[in-house]
Formats: C-alpha cells, sequence, structure tokens
C-alpha cells in the first residue's frame, strides 16, 4: 500500500511522540525541541529565507517516516555551497528559488534526514520519497538538496536518482584515552610541546576556564554566552547572527540535559563563552563568542575543553564544526561528509552532474593531503592503521 505524503508548514503538524519514534531524532539537533525552538523563536520563518516545508509519511494516519525541511529563497545558513548553480539560473532567466532543502537550519552537523521507524518498508518509504520529489518539482520549485545526511542516510539515498557531493570535515576521535594527557602523548613532540606552551601561556596570563553542563547552567550563562556569540558575529559580519537570544534561552528551558558550557575568565571578570551539545556518544561544538581578544583562548575553549569533556565522559566524536584546517594539526581528522541533490530542469541536473564528477576527485585528493598532516607520533600512527 502506498503511503501518503503530506508537506507540513509548521512543526507542530507533527506528533512528537511519533516523531520521537523514527530512527535518528535521538540527535540533539533532530529533537522535536530543536526544531520547534526554531520556529518559534522566528530563526526559521517568515522573513527568513526559510520556510518550513517539512515531509511526512503516513501509513493509516500513522507516521512512519518523515523529513526536516524548508523552502529556500537564499543559500545562506546552509554550509554547502551552490551559488554558482542559482547563477547560472539566473543566466537562463529562469528561477533557483525557492528550492527545497532538508538540514538543520545553520547546523552543518551529519545526522538522519530521511528519518524512519525501525520497523518500516525502506522501499516503500524511497518510493514515496520519489513522489514528494515529484510533488515539488511541480510546485515551481527548482531543486532538492539533502545536506549532511549520516552515513546509514548516504546509504539509503545512494539508491535514488540523487546526485551525491562530497565534502570534508575535520573530526576528533577517541581512541580509548582516560585522560587529556593519553591523547596529548599519542601526538609528536614538536605538537605536545605548542599545544602544551598554549595552554600554560593562558594560565599564567591569568586565565581561567570553567565548563558546566546540565544543571549546572543557570540563565545568567545563557544571557552572558549570548552576548559574547552577538558581539562577536557583529564584529565579523555586521548583524547580530541568524540564532536570537530567545532560541537559546527555549532550548536551555527544553533540553538543558544535552547542554555544555564552556565560559573564560580574565582579570575578574568573563571574556568568552561557547555552548556544545553532546549526546551518548558525540560532542558537538556549535557557537563561540569572546568579548576581549586573547591570544589561544579560541582553540583552548572551543577544541581542547571538547576534547577533555569527550575523554571525560567517554564520547567517541567530538565535531567542532565545519571548516578549518588548523583544526588538523590540533588532532582533528579528515572525514567525509556528504549532499545530494537533484535539479528539476534536465539540463541542468545532467550539468551539475558533469561538475560534481570534475570536483569529486579533488575533494578525494583534498582528503588524502590532510591526512598525510595529521600530527600523531609514529607509535600512534601505526595504532591507527592497526585499528583500521
Amino acid at each position: 500500500m502506498a503511503l501518503d505524503v503530506k508537506f507540513h508548514t509548521q512543526f507542530s503538524a507533527f506528533d512528537r511522540t511519533h516523531w520521537n519514534t523514527l530512527k535518528g531524532t535521538e540527535s540533539p539537533f533532530l529533537r522535536s525541541e530543536f526544531l520547534i525552538a526554531l520556529e518559534d523563536a522566528n530563526c526559521v520563518g517568515e522573513g527568513t529565507g526559510w520556510k518550513p516545508f517539512h515531509i511526512g509519511f503516513y501509513e493509516n494516519s500513522q507516521l512512519i517516516a518523515a523529513m526536516p525541511g524548508y523552502l529556500k529563497k537564499h543559500s545562506y545558513g546552509e554550509y554547502v555551497f551552490d551559488h554558482a548553480w542559482a547563477n547560472a539560473y539566473v543566466q537562463h532567466r529562469l528561477n533557483y528559488y525557492p528550492k527545497w532543502v532538508s538540514a538543520v537550519p545553520f547546523t552543518p552537523v551529519p545526522g538522519g534526514r530521511l528519518l524512519m521507524r525501525a520497523d518500516v518498508n525502506r522501499t516503500e518509504v524511497l518510493d514515496a520519497f520519489k513522489q514528494a520529489l515529484d510533488l515539488l518539482a511541480h510546485n515551481d520549485i527548482s531543486s532538492a538538496h539533502i545536506l549532511f545526511p549520516d552515513e546509514s542516510n548516504r546509504m539509503v539515498l545512494s539508491d535514488t536518482e540523487l546526485l551525491q557531493r562530497d565534502n570534508v570535515q575535520f573530526h576528533w576521535h577517541n581512541y580509548g584515552y582516560h585522560v587529556f594527557e593519553d591523547f596529548i602523548e599519542g601526538l609528536t613532540a614538536r605538537k605536545r610541546k605548542s599545544i602544551r606552551k598554549s595552554r600554560q601561556r593562558l594560565l599564567n596570563h591569568g586565565v581561567s576556564i570553567s565548563r558546566l553542563q546540565g544543571q549546572a547552567i543557570c540563565h545568567a550563562n545563557i544571557i552572558f554566552f549570548y552576548q559574547c556569540y552577538r558581539d562577536t558575529y557583529l564584529k565579523k559580519s555586521g548583524h547580530e547572527g541568524y540564532l536570537t537570544l530567545t532560541f537559546f534561552e527555549q532550548l536551555f528551558a527544553s533540553m538543558q540535559e544535552q547542554m555544555l558550557i564552556v565560559e573564560a575568565e580574565y582579570a575578574g571578570k568573563k571574556v568568552a563563552s561557547c555552548l556544545f551539545f553532546f549526546d551518548h556518544s558525540n560532542l558537538y561544538g556549535r557557537y563561540w563568542g569572546c568579548l576581549e581578544d586573547i591570544e589561544e583562548l579560541h582553540f583552548e575553549c572551543c577544541y581542547f575543553q571538547g576534547i577533555e569533556f569527550a575523554i571525560e565522559h567517554g564520547l567517541q566524536t567530538f565535531n567542532p564544526g565545519t571548516q578549518g584546517e588548523h583544526k588538523i594539526l590540533r588532532g582533528f581528522e579528515p572525514t567525509f561528509c556528504y549532499s545530494f541533490h537533484k535539479l528539476f530542469q534536465p539540463e541542468f541536473n545532467t550539468a551539475v552532474a558533469h561538475f560534481l564528477n570534475r570536483e569529486s576527485p579533488a575533494i578525494k585528493h583534498y582528503f588524502e593531503q590532510a591526512k598525510t598532516v595529521l600530527p600523531f607520533n609514529e607509535h600512534m600512527s601505526q595504532k591507527l592503521i592497526c585499528n583500521k
């Protein structure tokens, strides 16, 4: 029996209990609380260029699969860059926007996108997904894009006609470390010395760092974090950022148990803060801001404090955010991430396919090059080879 396909312009159209039965919704960014907060705080919706357009797949009125989705009027906040594709449409006097994107807004973290109940027939869901694409194509939408699906979703989507695009992020992996020093000992002597020196320099400078998680976080910590986040955005881009204080306050009220805040204090006052999320096996570095520029402080708060937390709590992976080759020298390894695309104009879809065929070898070469400059010493490098 064919599944019913429904498009929802508000996340509240989903039954939260049914949503939470879908595989993948254990991720902090796919929790109903996170997606609802984006809408409630007007981070998405009218005037933002992100119009909620989620897909639900139903059997006998029961939700059995879903995709978080948005109609986009621009390509900002996605971290998968398709501006050249949009320009090609303009040059041919065609509209690239709106396009439909399945993603978590402003969150380039691999995770579930085609979310399914564990007991469903995957073939039926894929057939319904193809039907959803046809409905999008017949409603003046140029294209469909699935951004940062996790590996299990990548394998599912590889069975469709969508075009796969490769990219690279840098993640830290826990190789059974018991303390931060275990991690340091696996690095080259030069890198060990550099990290120890940078951390000691902050201490000598009088900077103190604190980590707060779960119930130890109070509303004042959220207010201070947002002040840092907003001011840093203003300095860098001239605007206050996509995410609002209301959004972070709502997450504090509903997801506090999955939040970690790192704060830095100097000369008797707080000067920096960053916000992480975590689940049973992963740490996600997301948002950072500082009120005073202090050398090495960003690396300490956003990377080394995260690594220490992951080791202490037995977390297997630390995703510190997208981009940045500087992460390699601090123990973060290149990791493939993906997106999938279908342009509903056949000629443009073919042109993008040719482009991706040329781009993919360059991405793979970049991945291999990054692996050659990892900071691990010979003993650790051999251990990693054996583990793989």
